[in-house]
């Protein structure tokens, strides 16, 4: 029923958009034909992107943001169509970009906000008691309790542990295992068909795999669904799910968090972003070249091999501040102070003015306006090895800027931290994060005088 009404309430809410913005550009005058087949061809789209999107499958459990977000592809996906086949018909020229504006900007926002507003309002319901799914979990003991507080924790989503079953077993061997009498997995069965159950969910460490197929064949007969939660809990993963590759079930235990649409809205992100800034602070980037060249021999940019996405190579500019021959002896990580800097150079780092060169390289794609500091090659070869998971910041592209640096990490701060925070990024990321990392930055760029 739920999935019927949000069908409709789609649709609808498209036609209510559709009619505010031709009000809007055209006044209450007869629709013509073409905006009735314009409204037709979105309409269809709508019913095949939103289907193909996932956008009517459960979203119990998973976030309001990422229900939202997707809504905000596949709307936009529409749009960007029905302007495609306007073209390639040549017929754009027939419709008010004002209009077709209006018309995307209220689905959107109508969409995206009626969807926020459903999950809430079902959320609220679960949480006292509606619309509540019975759980029975059986499983080891440290991993069923974890299983048992998280559900506990969240009863906004609905999901009520109704029923308890430690599956520990010891063999005459010692070895501990885990299993079920034929008489509990019959007493669950009647729980299922008397309506006081509705799934079954086995909470195991991954290593118990033969354990898990010897519960799985006595839980045959139990006609419900029944889950797997496996205990990663004391592994160091990055962005955990699970996922289908071809027929192949597969779990994801470390993967960049950055993929479809995120991908594209990162891509986005970075190149409208990076233009747009090279564009408007061209006179300040002309007058930064000046004043290197006129104060240190040399060439006005200074390029260091880094390393990023994938452990991808690639030369990060920046303006040079110091001089030309200052690092033939080689170089020493930390101590960023007690590097000669020239008069000029001294207040480009201060300010990290130095750094801005670095959106040509956003605009290349070596880089990400926000992600992980990519590190040089020397030092990402020397600490790979002597800090934990350091070689995990480089799932995402390296960024100007990052969460480590907006919260004071920069410089010759603690390199484990950095790490943990960089961590810390990759497993939260969203476009969200993205913006108020860009706006921390342009607050504390100016104020910060440990420029790396």
């Amino acid at each position: 029923m739920l999935s019927l009404f949000m069908r409709v309430a789609d649709v609808a809410l498209l036609f209510a958009a559709f009619w505010i913005g031709y009000i809007w550009v055209y006044g209450f005058v007869v629709l013509q034909m073409k905006f009735v087949v314009a409204l037709f061809v979105a309409t269809l789209l709508l019913v095949l992107i939103f289907q193909s999107a996932g956008m009517y499958r459960a979203w119990r459990g998973a976030t309001k943001t990422r229900e939202v977000g997707r809504a905000l592809g596949a709307v936009t996906t529409i749009f960007g169509l029905l302007a495609l086949i306007s073209v390639a018909l040549k017929v754009s020229a027939d419709y008010s970009r004002m209009w077709l504006g209006l018309w995307y900007l209220c689905s959107l926002a109508f969409i995206c906000i009626y969807r926020y507003l459903v999950r809430k309002t079902l959320d609220r319901l679960r949480k006292r008691g509606y619309n509540v799914k019975k759980i029975a979990l059986l499983g080891d003991g440290s991993s069923l309790y974890r299983a048992i507080k998280e559900l506990e924790l969240s009863p906004w989503l609905g999901l009520k542990p109704s029923f308890y079953y430690v599956t520990d077993v010891t063999d005459t061997d010692k070895k501990k295992t885990h299993g079920i009498n034929p008489e509990a997995a019959e007493w669950l069965v009647q729980q299922v068909v008397s309506g006081e159950l509705d799934e079954i969910w086995l909470a195991l460490p991954i290593s118990e795999a033969e354990s898990l197929k010897n519960l799985l064949d006595t839980l045959s007969i139990a006609p419900c669904p029944i889950r797997y939660i496996p205990d990663f809990f004391g592994f160091d993963l990055i962005n955990h799910s699970v996922a289908e590759v071809g027929s192949l079930p597969v779990v994801n235990l470390s993967v960049s968090p950055i993929f479809g649409w995120g991908e594209v809205l990162k891509w986005l992100e970075d190149k409208v972003l990076s233009l747009v800034f090279l564009i408007l602070s061209s006179p300040v980037l002309l007058v930064l070249a000046i004043g290197v060249k006129l104060t240190s021999p040399g060439p006005v940019f200074y390029k260091q091999e880094r390393v990023s996405w994938n452990g991808k190579r690639f030369n990060m500019l920046k303006f040079r501040s110091m001089p030309v021959d200052i690092e033939e002896n080689g170089v020493k990580w930390g101590d960023a102070g007690s590097k000669t800097t020239t008069r000029f150079g001294s207040f480009i780092r201060k300010t990290s003015l130095d750094e801005l060169p670095q959106f040509i390289n956003v605009l290349k794609g070596d880089m990400s306006i926000v992600g992980p500091r990519p590190e040089r090659t020397e030092f990402v070869e020397q600490f790979k090895s002597e800090i934990p998971r350091y070689m995990q910041k480089h799932m995402v592209k390296g960024g100007i800027t990052g969460w480590a640096q907006v919260i004071g990490l920069r410089g010759d701060t603690d390199l484990h931290a950095r790490i943990e925070a960089d961590l810390y990024y990759i497993e939260s990321w969203s476009i969200w994060l993205d913006i108020k990392i860009l706006l921390l930055t342009a607050i504390k760029v100016f104020h910060d005088s440990s420029a790396k």
